[in-house]
């Protein structure tokens, strides 16, 4: 019988004909080689955190967990096993004396995972993790090992970046890292209308910006980070206060309003508007990667898009009264976020500064048409979908919409002619 692999939001399952755990790259060659062999396709899996099909597989999936570790640093240059989970990597950056320049509030992905397929936090100035990458090792599908990095195959690297799992599997990857550094939190609750009317210069007002907005009510609660120097006066939220707000009121609260809701959808508003009242009033300072991240125990499905950073305002303003109209109970906060342009090919800031909603409803509920009608506002104000979270677009609707995309199908072509590493999500993106 075939294993079953399921990902982390349950909206994806998968029967590969066997799961390997290769511990070297030149145990992942092997592999490789063995499975052209018998005519099988490869997949790389990590953590499962993508909310699309994007690691399922039909054939041999590879799990990069053994790929661990920190492997070399050479001044900011650091080079990580693939399958290094990122709270692992940052505890091990931390006592080097380093961080990561940014992080999304999830932090059990894998760094191949993450960056494959394209993991970001928020800031104005800053991109995603796949802008960070220096170089990377891969096998190819042919199974040998490629090196490639800023003096070593470069012609490479702007597709290797953020390469879906299509061009290879990552053996190890290296990051430019930071000096570690302290984030000033400050956690306030705010007026949705009074937010969006200054939505430009309040998300480019602190290093680090973000938002979330409860449907139902006119409340937001928005996050500001300012870098500080490591060695400036740490004041950490405290045991108990902080068991409150990220495990009491972030997970076990949303968990039994997400049943409630199930159960009677009319509570559902008033308990959101209760949430405006009780969640997101704070202030501290902490070490980067706390400040970041933040335990998620409620398993949910995502739709986020990268719209132009003007046209965000516009289009929550649209999901809002979509939402009215069709008179759905979301019980799930929308998240806004911002990043910086970059050049990394198909990353979702290609060449523009880009803001982020993202949308989400709990594995329990059918996410469908609330998920829909997100997609035709998003892609009405030009929107690239991020790739590990749910959408419909296939590679018609997606080519016109990254410039470098042929240049990415074309260095496929080249590391992978037969299309060995491919799944049904990657036919239907790029094929």
């Amino acid at each position: 019988m075939s294993p079953t692999w399921r990902n982390w939001g349950r909206s994806a399952v998968a029967h590969p004909v066997e799961i390997a755990r290769p511990g070297s790259a030149e145990e992942v060659a092997a592999v490789v080689r063995e499975a052209r062999e018998r005519g099988l396709t490869v997949k790389a899996i990590g953590a499962g955190h993508s909310f699309t099909a994007i690691a399922a597989a039909d054939g041999v999936q590879v799990d990069v967990s053994a790929l661990g570790g920190i492997r070399r640093i050479d001044g900011d240059l650091v080079t990580i096993g693939a399958g290094t989970r990122l709270h692992d990597l940052t505890r091990m950056l931390h006592t080097h004396g380093l961080a990561l320049e940014n992080m999304g509030d999830i932090d059990r992905q894998t760094l191949a995972g993450a960056t494959s397929t394209g993991t970001h936090g928020t800031g104005a100035r800053f991109g995603g993790l796949a802008t960070r990458i220096a170089g990377a090792t891969l096998v190819t599908a042919g199974g040998g090992i490629l090196t490639v990095s800023e003096r070593e195959n470069a012609e490479l690297l702007g597709a290797v970046q953020l390469g879906l799992g299509a061009l290879g599997i990552l053996t190890d990857i290296t990051v430019r890292a930071v000096p570690a550094f302290l984030l000033h939190a400050i956690e306030r609750p705010a007026g949705l209308e009074e937010v969006l009317d200054d939505f430009e210069p309040r998300m480019t007002a602190a290093d680090h910006v973000e938002f979330y907005w409860w449907p139902h009510t006119e409340r937001v609660m928005t996050k500001q980070n300012t870098r500080l120097p490591a060695d400036a006066e740490r004041r950490p939220v405290g045991p108990l206060a902080n068991w409150i707000e990220e495990r009491l009121l972030s997970n076990v609260v949303l968990a039994a309003k997400c049943a409630v809701g199930r159960v009677v959808p009319a509570l559902t508003p008033p308990i959101n508007r209760l949430a405006t009242r009780v969640y997101g009033d704070r202030e501290y300072v902490d070490h980067s990667h706390e400040v970041f991240t933040a335990p998620r125990d409620v398993r949910f499905r995502e739709l986020e898009y990268a719209l132009p950073r003007a046209a965000v305002p516009s289009a929550l303003r649209e999901l809002r009264r979509a939402i009215d109209d069709a008179g759905w109970r979301i019980e799930f906060p929308v998240e806004v976020r911002v990043a910086a342009r970059d050049d990394t090919w198909l990353s979702t800031s290609y060449g523009r500064d880009s803001g982020y909603i993202a949308v989400h409803r709990s594995i329990r509920e059918d996410p469908a048409a609330y998920f829909a009608a997100a997609e035709r506002i998003f892609l009405a104000h030009d929107g690239r979908p991020h790739w590990g979270k749910m959408h419909t677009l296939g590679r018609a609707e997606l080519e016109p919409r990254y410039p470098r995309f042929a240049d990415f199908l074309a260095v496929r072509g080249r590391l992978d002619p037969e299309h060995v590493f491919t799944n049904p999500y990657l036919d239907r993106v790029l094929s």
